[in-house]
């Protein structure tokens, strides 16, 4: 279990939680990526899709602009502390936060090799 607050660079990039099987990533609201754009590029990184290549849109699970203003600012710009969307994309279950940690579980189908932390499809 992560105890620790992850430094500015684990951010970008999903770390796989072994003890609760799955992938962990984190949106930074000051950060210039979006939270729709930090999905994608951490399922691409679990799933090994290239997105440039539209091998994946995250509008075939969920409307991303709706994601958006879920956990945007409120009205009166204050932030958003509660609350969290689940969806599936491609094969994952997706939990969003609004603390912005965004929990990724493989399915069976999906499930890390033991060895290390690339997903096997069966």
């Amino acid at each position: 279990m992560r105890t620790e607050t992850p430094s500015t660079d684990d951010h970008h990039e999903p770390t796989y939680d072994h003890e609760n099987d799955r992938y962990v990533l984190y949106y930074d609201e000051d950060g210039t990526a979006t939270l729709t754009t930090t999905i994608v590029h951490g399922l691409a990184a679990i799933t090994d899709v290239d997105v440039s290549q539209g091998e994946f849109s995250l509008y075939d699970s969920v409307d991303p602009d709706a994601l958006e203003r879920i956990f945007g600012s409120k009205a009166d710009g204050a932030s958003r502390t509660g609350g969290h969307v689940a969806f599936t994309a491609l094969e994952y279950q997706v939990y969003v936060y609004a603390s912005g940690e965004i929990h990724v579980y493989p399915s069976e189908n999906t499930r890390p090799d033991p060895a290390g932390v690339e997903p096997t499809r069966r």
